[in-house]
């Protein structure tokens, strides 16, 4: 039995993210992909019009005379939603924290595909997979995938990307456009190769989501600071020189996970916590749009 607080939750999301669907959906998000591939569509007699490439010999030599066999694109997609919801994603310096701005994400995402009538999923992930929903369309399994986004209580606290693209690969067997919804700092940071063998198989579209406290500690004289995720206390001693390499060595692992990505032929959209969540998306896909008609 769902509550009437997170009736009213799920309810608020969708009326929220709507007008943001508004804008993605508006020719940007359907002309960017494409379908899942090819399917027969008809044999026939050759014409002036058809190229000799798609002649069929086979049928051409028993008719004795030319015949072409015909395809055309498969236009559903099948979008899958790799949801990172582990304990790094609790924090948050302003209004939301890292794992409602993913939420919302998610959320947006998925409404998009559902109202061009696309099939959507959603994995969640810690160190392990917390859950699967397989893909569907329509809008009561768009609401079911934010209720699980709002409501599901991970049992792991750490990150292990590879495992989840790893699971993802071997569930799905046809292509499908996958967004990895996540901050990307992994406890192995071993998830190149399998980025890069599953973006071989798939559309793979990495969203990595920032908080600006932890891009560039402000300088204070000195904070104790815990890692949610391996459960540990750590302490900041402040100062200017403190800050400063605190600040280099972030620069360093973001600069690195954008580097797996760029190896891996993974594009990577940047979504700040305290910034318009749209805006990134929509750079996003005109950007993909103009490739794809160049192509």
């Amino acid at each position: 039995m769902i509550s009437k607080d997170l009736l009213a939750r799920v309810r608020k999301i969708e009326i929220r993210t709507r007008r943001m669907v508004d804008d993605i959906t508006a020719g940007a998000y359907h002309s960017v992909f494409k379908g899942t591939g090819i399917e027969f569509d008809e044999v026939r007699e050759y014409t002036s019009d058809d190229d000799v490439k798609d002649i069929d010999w086979n049928v051409t030599a028993k008719m004795g005379h030319p015949y072409v066999k015909k395809y055309v694109e498969e236009r559903e997609l099948t979008v899958m939603l790799l949801v990172d919801v582990s304990a790094s994603g609790r924090f948050g310096s302003g209004d939301k924290t890292k794992n409602e701005i993913a939420a919302e994400i998610a959320s947006l995402l998925a409404f998009s595909a559902i109202r061009n009538h696309d099939k959507v999923g959603l994995l969640l992930f810690t160190d392990r997979t917390e859950l699967y929903l397989p893909p569907k369309s329509g809008r009561l399994h768009g609401l079911r995938l934010i209720r699980e986004l709002l409501v599901r209580q991970p049992e792991g606290r750490g990150t292990n990307i590879s495992a989840a693209l790893e699971n993802i690969v071997k569930i799905l067997h046809k292509k499908a456009v996958i967004f990895l919804i996540s901050d990307l700092i992994d406890d192995n940071s071993s998830y190149k190769k399998l980025l890069t063998v599953a973006n071989k198989r798939h559309d793979i579209i990495a969203v990595r989501i920032l908080d600006p406290k932890e891009l560039e500690l402000p300088q204070i004289p000195g904070l104790s600071i815990f890692d949610s995720e391996n459960d540990t206390l750590g302490y900041f001693s402040g100062g200017k020189k403190a800050a400063a390499i605190y600040s280099e060595r972030v620069k360093k692992l973001h600069h690195e996970n954008k580097d797996i990505c760029r190896k891996a032929k993974v594009d990577l959209i940047d979504i700040r916590s305290d910034q318009d969540l749209v805006k990134p998306l929509m750079t996003f896909f005109r950007q993909r749009e103009k490739l794809v008609h160049r192509v």
